[in-house]
């Protein structure tokens, strides 16, 4: 009986998407339930499933049913490029909320191609329709430009100002200097000015850039090839509260510590700042774990590749955290969401010990040492 009812399950799943590829402008709900022969409580169960893994989506609330972003990518001229893209896209927006809309954006000769899209929170929004080429989105066409105009190559974006949106398009690179895919981000013109639009979004959108483009196999992240040379800095310290920004970022920290023999012991750790102290957990199986418990005397460095270049090093001792099971799950569950952007499924149980240190050495700077300011 049980496997009578997963076969009906499957039959009517995959008639629901056979329906869907067949009419990309969509299909109302009476529609489906007339092609599908599916009772409504059915039917919209399937729905809300297909809607949450990314297979389906609704423009409007009570609006048609179309291809979503996963659907798509069954028909993108790369579909392992795309199921990449998904997956990480997918990833990243569940890490982070976005007040605007957050598109995934592909070139194509018709224009580019909306593969995936997180809408914003607002009432009033833009909405895309995933798998629509917008030959008229030319702010990402030229995001998407391997040699765009000397503005976009000097910032390394693309901001579009129009009458009722802004648009700032961020290139992901496979290589790590040309675009082959980009983040765009849609709002309401008139619920941002420019400057401040900018300056809500450039930072993490541009990290969320870089990550995107270092998790396909790039070794670095200069789109445009070096275009950041005009934008280093000389070196500038960071205030409390710029190192607190900085390190609640998905930054993982190189620990320092000393093994039993004398010699320095180097490790990546995840890390969660509170303004106070670290947290940094050993995973089963850890070394480092072991030296510490021995000598707690400790350093930690967090830093990022591409500019403002920001660092920070602290040094302090470690405390041994109580080995409390609900209190470990607590804090990876944290750090889970941070690193991961979802849940601890498949890593619990997996930390050894948890460590906390109170620095009682902390700074940060940006920019890089000996440079000047190019105008």
């Amino acid at each position: 009986m049980l496997v009578e009812n997963q076969t009906s399950t499957v039959e009517r799943t995959l008639r629901l998407v056979e329906l869907l590829l067949a009419q990309p402008d969509g299909l109302s709900p009476q529609e489906l339930m007339f092609h599908a022969g599916l009772p409504r409580s059915s039917l919209f169960q399937l729905l809300n499933t297909l809607k949450k893994l990314g297979y389906v989506e609704q423009a409007e609330k009570r609006g048609r049913y179309r291809l979503g972003p996963r659907l798509q990518s069954w028909r993108a001229i790369q579909p392992s490029y795309s199921k990449d893209l998904l997956s990480i896209f997918y990833q990243e927006t569940a890490r982070q909320s976005w007040q605007e809309t957050l598109a995934l954006v592909l070139p194509t000769h018709e224009g580019p191609v909306v593969l995936a899209q997180a809408e914003g929170c607002h009432q009033v929004r833009s909405v895309f329709i995933s798998g629509q080429a917008y030959p008229g989105l030319a702010v990402a066409a030229s995001g998407l430009d391997a040699n765009p105009s000397q503005e976009v190559r000097a910032n390394g974006f693309a901001l579009a100002v129009g009458d009722e949106s802004l648009e700032l398009v961020l290139p992901i690179c496979k290589d790590g200097r040309n675009p082959t895919a980009a983040l765009l981000l849609s709002a309401p013109a008139f619920r941002w000015q420019p400057e401040t639009f900018l300056a809500a979004f450039l930072s993490d959108l541009r990290v969320m850039a870089a990550r995107f483009s270092y998790q396909l196999g790039a070794p670095f992240y200069t789109p445009y090839s070096g275009q950041y040379e005009t934008q280093f800095k000389i070196t500038t310290e960071l205030s409390m509260d710029e190192i607190a920004n900085f390190l609640n970022g998905p930054w993982t920290a190189r620990l320092a510590c000393i093994r039993p023999d004398g010699g320095p012991h180097v490790i990546p750790v995840w890390q969660e700042w509170d303004g106070e102290k670290f947290v940094v957990i050993a995973w089963q199986g850890s070394q480092w774990a072991e030296y510490v418990l021995q000598n707690p005397n400790v350093s930690l460095s967090v830093d990022e590749p591409w500019p403002p270049l920001r660092r920070v090093v602290a040094r302090g001792q470690a405390v041994h955290l109580p080995a409390d099971s609900a209190r470990l799950g607590e804090i990876l569950l944290r750090l889970a969401g941070r690193y991961l952007g979802q849940g601890t499924a498949g890593i619990t149980g997996q930390v050894q010990i948890a460590f906390s240190i109170l620095p009682d050495y902390l700074r940060g700077w940006q920019g890089l040492p000996g440079t000047l300011i190019s105008v």
